[in-house]
């Protein structure tokens, strides 16, 4: 079954929002499971914390963090729904391969 235009646009932009170093980076650091503000994300990263600002905008358009107000900060956390969401997209397209690849063999090999 293909994917619906909602599913495949959802995945889409979290594909491209994961198309980044930095942002993988910064989803690997909040992967580590606390939320996380702008000054902690960019420790170590030799980035502005405008730039990092701009990274972390990204991803959370494309539902991959979240921003929560915490006193006078913002912190970051990771939304595994929506890389789940993405993951289950790219199973699909797996198996859909490997469907056309055995039937190909199948028309090949008889």
């Amino acid at each position: 079954m293909l994917p619906s235009e909602a599913e495949t646009s959802s995945a889409a932009s979290v594909f491209a929002a994961l198309g980044d170093r930095t942002r993988l980076t910064l989803l690997s650091r909040l992967a580590e499971g606390r939320a996380q503000s702008v000054v902690e994300l960019t420790q170590g990263t030799g980035l502005t914390r405008q730039g990092i600002s701009k990274h972390l905008a990204v991803l959370e358009e494309a539902g991959v963090v979240a921003s929560a107000r915490v006193g006078r900060e913002t912190r970051f956390a990771i939304r595994p729904a929506a890389l789940a969401e993405a993951g289950r997209y790219l199973e699909r397209a797996s198996r859909q391969w490997d469907d056309a690849i055995g039937r190909l063999r199948k028309l090949v090999e008889d």
